[in-house]
């Protein structure tokens, strides 16, 4: 899926709905950015292809809990200085938030909870096979 900056409007509703958002980025699972809001697109570039990385490697994970399902469904990391979130947000789609610590994380995982449910399955990615969506 290309660049989609139609988007764009929909995530600056969760910018303004929590404080203390930098960047937020709609990624395929292949690590493609799909939009963004906030940053620069290099940077949302980079945040897109580390997430990749960052959801196999939950998913390997949670294959190694016996009651689990083995899908990714958010993924929390404070660092210092902030949070980043990456939450899963369709088929092969995961929308991620960098944070300062200003932003609470109970109330951003709620808000990025609602605009997945709302606009879930306009955020989903087909998968891809030599470049091309399968």
């Amino acid at each position: 899926m290309a660049y989609r900056p139609d988007f764009d409007w929909m995530l600056q509703n969760l910018a303004k709905g929590v404080p203390g958002i930098h960047m937020i980025v709609v990624l395929s699972a292949d690590g493609l950015r799909i939009a963004r809001h906030g940053g620069d697109p290099d940077t949302a570039d980079r945040v897109a292809a580390a997430c990749a990385g960052l959801q196999s490697l939950a998913s390997a994970v949670a294959d190694e809990i016996p009651t689990s399902d083995g899908q990714m469904r958010m993924i929390l990391i404070e660092v210092n200085g902030g949070y980043f979130y990456l939450m899963a947000a369709g088929p092969n789609a995961y929308l991620a938030v960098l944070s300062d610590i200003v932003a609470e994380p109970g109330l951003m995982s709620a808000q990025m909870r609602d605009l997945v449910d709302r606009i879930g399955p306009h955020l989903t990615s087909p998968p891809r096979r030599n470049g091309q969506a399968v």
